[in-house]
C-alpha cells in the first residue's frame, strides 16, 4: 500500500471508521515489525513491540490528529513501544532471574556486535530518558527513526533550531553514556 492510502486510512480510522482501522492495521503491520526491528536484536522481542504498537495504534487513533502525516506519527508510537518492551523485559530478567539456568542465559552482547550495540544504546537512551527526558524523542525520531529536522518539529511541535539543539545535546550524552561502558 502506498504512502497516500495510508494517509488516507489514518485520517478516516481517526474520524472513528472501524473498517479504515482494520485496514490501516493490516497496511502498517510489516512496516511496524521491520521498524521495531530495528530497536530489538531478538524478532520475539520485536514482535512483541510490534503487537504493543499496534494496539497502541488502535487505542489512540483518534490522538492523530492531522497535522503532521500519520507516517511520522506512527514511529513515535512505535519508538515508545519498543522502548518500553526493551525496559519491561529487562525488568523482567532482573525480577526473575532464576527462571532459566544460567546456560541457557545468553547476553546478545557476546554473540552479536550489532546486537550488543542495539542493546547498549537502548540503555544508554534509558540514562539519557532519567536526566534529560526532553532529549530523547527528538534523537530517537532522528537517528533511529531516520526523519528529518522538519518532520521532527513538526511532530514535537516545536522549531526546526530546537530540534536540532535536542539532537546535538542527546547525542553527546548518549556518546559519553556509550564511552563509560
Amino acid at each position: 500500500m502506498d504512502g497516500l492510502a495510508t494517509e488516507e486510512l489514518a485520517r478516516r480510522a481517526a474520524a472513528g471508521e472501524a473498517a479504515a482501522l482494520d485496514h490501516l492495521l493490516s497496511a502498517i503491520g510489516p512496516r511496524v515489525l521491520e521498524q521495531c526491528g530495528r530497536f530489538l536484536p531478538c524478532r520475539q522481542d520485536a514482535e512483541e513491540a510490534a503487537q504493543d504498537a499496534l494496539l497502541q495504534v488502535a487505542r489512540h487513533i483518534e490522538r492523530f490528529e492531522g497535522r503532521s502525516l500519520f507516517s511520522t506519527w506512527l514511529h513515535t508510537v512505535v519508538a515508545n513501544s519498543a522502548r518500553q518492551t526493551y525496559r519491561s523485559l529487562r525488568r523482567r530478567a532482573a525480577e526473575h532471574p532464576s527462571d532459566l539456568l544460567p546456560a541457557e542465559v545468553v547476553d546478545p552482547r557476546t554473540t552479536s556486535v550489532i546486537a550488543g550495540t542495539r542493546l547498549d544504546l537502548l540503555d544508554a537512551l534509558d540514562r539519557l530518558e532519567a536526566h534529560r527526558p526532553e532529549l530523547v524523542t527528538a534523537l530517537v525520531l532522528r537517528d533511529l527513526c531516520e526523519l528529518d529536522y522538519p518532520q521532527i518539529a513538526d511532530q514535537l511541535g516545536i522549531p526546526v533550531g530546537t530540534v536540532k539543539s535536542r539532537i546535538h545535546h542527546a547525542r553527546r550524552h548518549v556518546r559519553e553514556s556509550l564511552r563509560e561502558r
